[in-house]
């Protein structure tokens, strides 16, 4: 329509007919009428797609920011790596410094990123220096502040850009490590790093033209940038990239590079080096480039667009429109799923959902709800049940406990559980835990929503662990009637004898008996003397192997496994790594019972011909594996009760008990004719060892 009417207005003014004047501000008002929408629409637009476009160039500039400190971090850990090799050379171990000095020299010569390196002593006396020949007096310890770090933590300490040095005419970055030999810091390897070439490492990791990087280190000095990869002596940053470190933040405000341009930097912390970072520069004039170019498009497209700006208000709109309504099915269907997956995890939980209507005394439950409380309930959707029918299902002692639950959720608004059995025909007694909590302000609760969980596999777990604890104490208590009957029937016995046979000689003697009886009956009490301490050891040695002590855990279970195998004529091969290393007084002593134990019950029930131990200590962990080739087990049935009211399995039980102790794991894989395999792993503290 508004078309018609400019049509209807240039023909007017056309034929002269009107006032002239009126027609053309009246005309004038139409164009501007129609162009306003163009034009306000199309600065919108403009401002969107520049916006866009230059959040590209920052992601970009990110993008960049991480690829640079990616590379910067491989070069400078390599740089490391071989430093550390360096540092662990043969040579230092008989500290015969000539060799070091030419294996420095030739390592030197072979890294483009080194330009010397330099032992010191700890007393900050420098020993050699590839730049200086062997021999040769050697000035004071640069960069001190990082030659401290490494005394203090004896690890590597990446140091800052260090002075200039007028002897070598260069500022160096100090790589510093530790020399470490048998415990003690002998020596302090370092190694002067050259800034010109991690400039043109910087220059070659894939910066776009005309952008800007720059390596700081952790005070603030330049240490690299490009595409000036000279840097000044002792250079600092700029004020944009001091404050953007002080706040802490991934961006500093506009700055300018030293050629003047004006650029928008990002930053990251490198990791590994102590506080050093990396700073990249995007120019403005590519970030405000997309501004420029749609405001050009703007007026051009303005000036062509006039007589369309009606019809692409309302494509555009329509578009927008369109873009709204996927939007709204797209959350819809967001909504949607993240509900099914709600319901999902419910489900792979095994939870039943339910709802306790107080005011109503109503209970409303899903269908796993239902089936855990062993009611009759649709499949889909909920059921309503009485909350006496419910009640009824509980056991009468524990309904206290329910209605407590529901009065602490009333009035403390916080979520609340309840543990209760129930007694069903097909499962007997079973435990549940509902778990629920009332919303809304105190005065209008009335309304508990939760969810119903089935615990009687824990319930179970729990009365067996009290179950096996009582009878560990039980055996306990039978192990020391055993020791006390073993020293009062076998060393009591033995002193009673040597006591009679004392009391004999001392008789023999008054009455002046002749020397070779008397050399019998001192013969007699040795033997009797020597029998209490056979029966002393071994009782004390079944209290405490005095072995673990005296050879060390993996010697005491060798001498073990040797003495059994002597005894019972059963083959064990043990094998044993990282013995080198110390374990922790409790880890030693279960390894040692665990080991035993596992030798009893193939003894006692495997009918093996031949058993193997692997004994495995590493840093973080204890692993034991014990394997025979006996008739094998049904690990299902171990620890049930049998007939009689005795229980099988105390043993296996026992070495699980003690693997959990120490938050170990223990597991078994048996079948009956196919032998047996115990997999032990126990976890290890570096602080706390023995020998």
């Amino acid at each position: 329509m508004r078309a018609t009417v400019i049509a209807e207005l240039g023909s007017r003014l056309s034929s002269g007919s009107g006032r002239p004047k009126e027609g053309v501000w009246l005309f004038t008002a139409l164009v501007l009428t129609a162009a306003i929408p163009v034009l306000l629409l199309g600065g919108w637009m403009a401002y969107i797609t520049a916006d866009q476009e230059r959040s590209y160039a920052r992601k970009a500039a990110t993008e960049a920011l991480t690829q640079v400190a990616h590379r910067i971090e491989g070069e400078i850990s390599r740089e490391l790596q071989v430093a550390e090799t360096l540092a662990s050379s043969a040579a230092l171990d008989q500290g015969n410094l000539r060799d070091f000095y030419l294996e420095a020299t030739r390592i030197v010569a072979a890294r483009p990123l080194w330009e010397t390196a330099a032992l010191t002593k700890p007393d900050q006396e420098q020993v050699l220096n590839v730049l200086r020949p062997l021999g040769a007096p050697l000035g004071p310890v640069t960069d001190t502040e990082s030659f401290n770090a490494v005394l203090r933590t004896r690890k590597p300490v990446l140091g800052g850009l260090g002075p200039y040095q007028a002897a070598i005419g260069k500022q160096l970055v100090s790589l510093r490590v530790p020399v470490i030999r048998d415990g003690e810091l002998r020596y302090i390897l370092t190694i002067g790093l050259l800034p010109d070439q991690i400039g043109t490492i910087l220059g070659q990791a894939g910066l776009p033209v005309g952008w800007a990087g720059t390596v700081i280190d952790a005070k603030e000095k330049i240490v690299a940038r490009t595409p000036d990869t000279k840097v000044a002596r002792a250079g600092v940053t700029t004020p944009a990239v001091q404050e953007a470190m002080a706040r802490g933040g991934s961006s500093s405000p506009r700055t300018q590079t030293r050629e003047g341009i004006d650029v928008e930097t990002v930053h990251r912390v490198l990791a590994g080096t102590d506080g050093w970072s990396v700073h990249v520069g995007v120019p403005v004039s590519e970030l405000n480039a997309p501004v420029s170019r749609s405001l050009r498009l703007l007026f051009g497209g303005t000036a062509a667009s006039v007589g369309l700006a009606i019809a692409l208000g309302l494509v555009i709109a329509r578009e927008i429109a369109q873009r709204r309504r996927m939007e709204a099915l797209q959350s819809a269907a967001a909504l949607l799923d993240s509900e099914k997956r709600g319901a999902l995890a419910i489900d792979a939980a095994e939870l039943g959902t339910w709802r306790w209507d107080l005011s109503a005394n109503e209970f409303s439950g899903c269908g796993r709800f239902c089936a855990l409380l062993g009611l009759a309930g649709s499949r889909s959707g909920e059921t309503r049940w009485s909350a006496d029918r419910i009640f009824a299902l509980v056991e009468p002692p524990h309904r206290a406990a329910l209605a407590s639950f529901a009065t602490d959720c009333l009035e403390s608004g916080r979520s609340s559980s309840v543990e209760f059995p129930i007694q069903s025909d097909d499962r007997g007694e079973y435990w549940l835990r509902a778990a629920g909590r009332a919303e809304g302000p105190p005065h209008r609760r009335h309304v508990i929503h939760g969810v119903l969980a089935d615990i009687d596999v824990l319930k179970r777990a729990e009365t067996e662990r009290s179950h096996l604890l009582r009878r560990l104490a039980s055996a306990q208590e039978e192990e020391q009637r055993r020791i006390s009957r073993e020293l009062h029937d076998q060393i009591g016995q033995t002193v009673t004898g040597l006591s009679l046979g004392l009391k004999a000689l001392e008789q023999g003697l008054a009455k002046g008996s002749n020397g070779k009886a008397a050399t019998e009956q001192v013969r007699w009490l040795e033997q009797l003397a020597a029998q209490i301490g056979r029966d002393i050891h071994r009782t004390a040695s079944d209290l405490r192997p005095t072995a673990i002590d005296d050879l060390g855990i993996f010697k005491a279970i060798e001498a073990y496994v040797a003495e059994w195998q002597e005894r019972y004529g059963i083959r064990v091969d043990i094998q044993t790594f990282g013995r080198d290393n110390s374990l922790p007084a409790d880890v030693a002593a279960v390894l040692y019972r665990l080991v035993q134990e596992g030798l009893t019950n193939v003894l006692k029930h495997a009918n093996a011909s031949k058993v193997s131990i692997v004994l495995e200590k590493k840093p973080e962990a204890l692993a034991l594996v014990l394997e025979d080739d006996g008739i094998g087990f049904d690990p299902e049935n171990v620890g049930r009760i049998a007939s009689g009211g005795r229980t099988s399995g105390l043993g296996l039980s026992g070495m699980k008990e003690r693997v959990a102790l120490l938050g170990g794991t223990i597991a078994v894989e048996s079948a009956p004719g196919k032998g047996s395999t115990i997999f032990v792993q126990i976890p290890l503290e570096a602080s706390e060892t023995v020998r």
